[in-house]
């Protein structure tokens, strides 16, 4: 441990001094936003490039008056075509962000990193965490280390602008990076002009949310049901420990336990920033703490963030810029067991839950005054930059970075797993580099046509690093780490009141070439036509595939200024279409060779074994599925066709994307015969298609001329489909785990057994009289005999539902009146469903408690009511057909929603040139206020990523805060 200390503190030292050196040169900031309405197509500098593209523009107003600390949270409701995940309210955990639907089935959390939208922070393409980590996990519920949400280290307050990019032909030119959409971030930046000085901050809480309670009383009612009419001798002498003695009063006592778990929680956020300089040298710098803290278990994380900008201009004709910024986030984590258990890879006995009693209860969370778990990550990107214009020549060049790195240590008592401790460390880190060049030429043709030549290099290496090591059985709970003798040659290196240490090393590079050719062509700024060409390289492609071409072209027609007097009434008229081609790059460098051997001496049950009978060994990849060679690239075929329209002098604006995504030549694990060994062989070949509309609309309903009265309304809205095209080697449809996927029919859909209800529309059919050769009998479940054979199996399921909506978005107002403003958003998912487990696993408790697996794990809320579950049919829980199965269309439900996800008044006080303040704004804001939705369960939203809600995830707080912004 003191080793991996000192390296990480040398390491820190040589970034420390680059950085240093590199924003002693100065610079101005490369990345320029041109002013331009929203309704229009703007300007958008890329690497020093100017792409002309459409954008939806995240309106920041009212978000900077929310609570918000993650960049997924900022995205929600607020831009059409992108769709995020927020699985628990935990704050600082993962999240998701989906731009146009999703590519491929996610079959696991694998597939989530191969979906995400890239994103830019000032032209950086951010680097996230890899997922070849999870080939050491058992369980994918957190991926091992800190497991903190990177995204949240981006400040709102630093930020200009947010801009989603799903235009083919701009997605061309940022290049493989962004297949899958882009997120462009733009940072405030230093300008010449007077000293300006900039102060924001809120203070509020998270409150205790509005829960019902019970104890061992109500789930003794729940079961007795069941017992009375099913229920045998047998099965009564095995009724569960706690539930025998209603008069213990540990788990018949008071329902008490809230107390310790929800709390009102206080959070806060504190910047300030100063910018100052002349035309020829200017800076920037911007510093803030924000704490983000839920109202369950005592969650939270704390930022802290720093940034500086240099801008020199040294000869008028040339530029220099370099920027740095650097991000620390300590997050608390929940105290799950689950989690807890998923980690450890070891199972206690899971007979009896928490109490629900409040003294016992806080007796355990004391045992936690025992444990350590410290979850830290560092975030530090930068740039330096040149930028030359000569006349008609310009040339544009930058080496920037990011890097990322997360340290967990943790250490679990002998008191929370059945006297026998546990302790794991894991430092890790993902480091990008890259650097690029563009030179451009305009060319004026007449004095109506131009065009603009331009020709790139990009070149962009990854680096995935991480050290893992657990252990148990400590000597006791006084020693938290592993006590070495220092000398690894030594007989005796690890003492013997060590603990037993399993170690997981791994490393992975990547390395993205890039050279790019574009042609802008504009006759009389009417009619303009664009034109990218790429040649793009990766390292994790195989050696006879190395190299791809991507290519797109595009046009946009201003109809307006061709038929201006025509079009009298209509302020601005925009049609643009454009097609692209763009390779999809793979997050792992496990394809780039073939069949290979790996460290994967595991089995089914325990997948990550890493030596066999304590001796380290590879074999075969068997678990982890076979990989062949020949492997292409895949790729993506994107069109857009889009219209602009600004009417009533501009107070009323309409935009519509009419998209079509055809992703081809994706790999599957396809499942082969038990004799190879292997679960699964890759193959490429399978082919998803999403189309769909985005719609945007912007109305000024009262304009703000008079200033006395103000309303502005907006609404984006988005309708997605995807379909599955093609499978690999002609396949009609594949079974892989508990997901089918079928040709012709949506890749997000479940694969259940039909209830038989009563006038339902279902295709008739007869009854069955058995499952997989298990006869009904009387309590049983009658599902529909889809095949008629009188036997219903897994040929009698069917694909139902979707986990991705089909239509999603948001829509705010904002009603002023004198120097008062009231904003509202909301945000809303329609034609969604959702697996219930958690109504499955609580119908199936005999069978859940019976098994003592990972999944049985009754947390402390599992004494919360979180739904009614009289509405669901009396089965028998003891039949041999298990008729409380979670894949059946019972547990399917209806998850759309719509939220009011924040309400706020803010007061912005008179300043002027005789004024102390150039501006001052005081606002309450109050989030998560309000949710209709007909969902069974506690939150529609509270839902794993592939549509399963297990009732795990914590609540997204309600939160109130009270805060002003200043300007100097």
């Amino acid at each position: 441990m003191n080793k991996r200390v000192i390296l990480a503190a040398n390491a820190g030292k040589c970034i420390l001094t680059v950085l240093t050196f590199l924003t002693s040169l100065g610079a101005i900031a490369q990345t320029d936003t041109a002013s331009a309405p929203k309704d229009s197509i703007v300007v958008v500098v890329t690497n020093g490039v100017k792409l002309q593209h459409e954008v939806n523009h995240i309106p920041l107003t009212y978000i900077h008056k929310q609570p918000v600390l993650s960049l997924q949270q900022m995205l929600k409701g607020n831009a059409a075509g992108v769709y995020v995940q927020e699985p628990s309210g935990e704050p600082g955990t993962e999240q998701n962000i989906f731009v146009r639907g999703i590519s491929s089935p996610l079959l696991s959390k694998r597939e989530l990193f191969d979906q995400q939208a890239a994103v830019y922070l000032n032209g950086i393409p951010l680097v996230q965490d890899n997922p070849f980590a999870y080939e050491i996990q058992k369980y994918d519920f957190n991926r091992i280390g800190p497991a903190t949400n990177l995204l949240a280290a981006i400040n709102l307050d630093n930020i200009e602008s947010i801009e989603v990019i799903k235009d083919p032909v701009v997605l061309a030119k940022l290049g493989p990076v962004a297949t899958n959409g882009a997120i462009w971030i733009t940072t405030k930046n230093a300008h010449s002009g007077y000293r300006e000085i900039s102060i924001n901050s809120y203070y509020g809480f998270a409150q205790t949310p509005s829960v019902t309670p019970v104890n061992a009383a109500y789930e003794n009612n729940f079961r007795k049901p069941f017992y009375d009419r099913f229920g045998t001798l047998v099965d009564r002498l095995n009724y569960p420990p706690y539930l025998r003695d209603s008069t213990n009063v540990d788990y018949y006592g008071p329902a008490n336990w809230i107390d310790n778990y929800y709390k009102n929680t206080p959070l806060y956020n504190v910047d300030l920033s100063l910018t100052g300089g002349s035309e020829r040298a200017n800076f920037r710098f911007f510093g803030g703490a924000t704490k983000n803290a839920s109202s369950a278990d005592e969650t939270a994380i704390n930022r802290y963030t720093g940034s500086f900008f240099i801008n020199a201009a040294p000869i008028k004709w040339l530029m220099v810029s370099s920027m740095i910024t650097y991000n620390r986030m300590e997050r608390t984590r929940n105290r799950n067991i689950r989690d807890r258990l998923a980690e450890q890879r070891y199972n206690p006995d899971l007979t009896n839950p928490l109490t629900p009693n409040k003294n016992l209860y806080s007796s355990y969370l004391n045992e936690f005054n025992k444990a350590i778990d410290e979850n830290i990550s560092n975030v530090i990107q930068g740039y330096f930059a040149l930028s030359a214009n000569l006349n008609k020549f310009s040339y544009n060049g930058r080496i920037a970075f990011d890097y990322n790195e997360g340290i967990r240590d943790a250490f679990w008592p002998t008191t929370l797993l059945e006297k026998n401790n546990f302790v794991s460390n894991y430092f890790g880190y993902n480091q990008r580099v890259v650097i690029s060049n563009t030179v451009s030429y305009k060319l004026n043709v007449n004095k109506r046509q131009k065009l603009l030549l331009e020709a790139g290099q990009n070149f962009m290496a990854d680096t995935y690093k991480y050290d893992y090591a657990y252990a148990y059985n400590g000597p006791n709970d006084f020693v938290k780490i592993n006590v070495v003798n220092g000398d690894p040659n030594a007989a005796d290196y690890l003492l013997p009141t060590s603990f037993r240490v399993n170690y997981f090393p791994g490393k992975m590079r990547s390395a993205l070439a890039s050279f790019s050719g574009n042609a802008t062509y504009s006759f009389n700024d009417v009619l303009k036509l664009h034109a990218v060409v790429s040649r793009d390289g990766s390292s994790n492609m195989q050696p006879d595939n190395r190299w791809t071409t991507n290519f797109s072209g595009g046009a946009e027609w201003d109809i307006k200024k061709q038929f201006d007097t025509k079009l009298k009434r209509i302020n601005a008229f925009t049609v643009t279409g454009s097609w692209a081609r763009l390779g999809r790059l793979l997050s792992d460098d496990r394809f780039n060779a073939g069949a290979q051997y790996r460290v994967d001496m595991g089995w089914g049950n325990e997948p990550t074994l890493g030596s066999y009978v304590g001796m380290p060994g590879i074999s075969r990849p068997y678990t982890s599925g076979w990989i062949g060679y020949g492997i292409p690239w895949a790729y993506s075929d994107q069109l857009n066709i889009g219209f602009r329209l600004a009417t009533l002098n501009r107070r009323l604006k309409f935009a519509l994307d009419i998209y079509n995504r055809e992703d081809k030549e994706m790999l599957l694990p396809v499942p082969v015969p038990v004799e190879w060994g292997y679960t699964s062989a890759y193959k490429n070949g399978m082919h998803v298609r999403n189309n769909g509309v985005d719609l945007t609309v912007a109305a000024d309903l009262l304009p703000a001329e008079s200033n006395t009265v103000r309303w502005n309304f907006a609404l984006n809205l988005n309708y997605n489909n995807n379909k599955l095209i093609a499978l690999p080697g002609g396949l009609q449809e594949v079974i892989i785990g508990n997901n089918k996927l079928e040709v012709g029919k949506r890749i997000d859909a479940f694969w259940v057994l039909l209830n038989n209800r009563v006038g339902s529309a279902y295709p008739p059919s007869g009854l069955a009289t058995n499952y997989r050769g298990v006869p009904f009998k009387a309590g049983d479940p009658r599902w529909v005999d889809v095949t008629n054979d009188d036997t219903i199996n897994d040929e009698d399921k069917v694909l139902k539902g979707n986990y991705i909506p089909k239509v999603s978005g948001g829509f705010s107002n904002s009603i002023g009146f004198k120097s008062f403003t009231l904003d509202a958003q909301f945000y809303f998912a329609i034609g969604r469903k959702v697996l219930n487990q958690y109504a499955s696993s609580r119908l199936n408790f005999i069978n859940v408690e019976a098994s003592n697996n990972i999944n049985s794990v009754k947390e402390i809320t599992f004494w919360e009511k979180k739904m009614d579950l009289s509405s669901y049919p009396m089965y028998n829980p003891w039949s041999a057909v298990v008729p409380y199965r979670l894949e059946q269309d019972m547990f399917l439900d209806d998850a759309s929603f719509l939220k009011l996800r924040s309400l706020s008044l803010s007061y912005n006080l008179k300043t002027g040139k005789k004024k102390t303040f150039t501006s001052c704004v005081f606002y309450v804001t109050g989030t998560n206020l309000l949710t209709i939705t007909p969902f069974k369960g506690d939150d529609p939203e509270l839902v794993n990523y592939n549509g399963i809600y297990t009732g795990y995830g914590l609540p997204l707080s309600r939160t109130f805060i009270t805060g002003v912004r200043v300007g100097l």
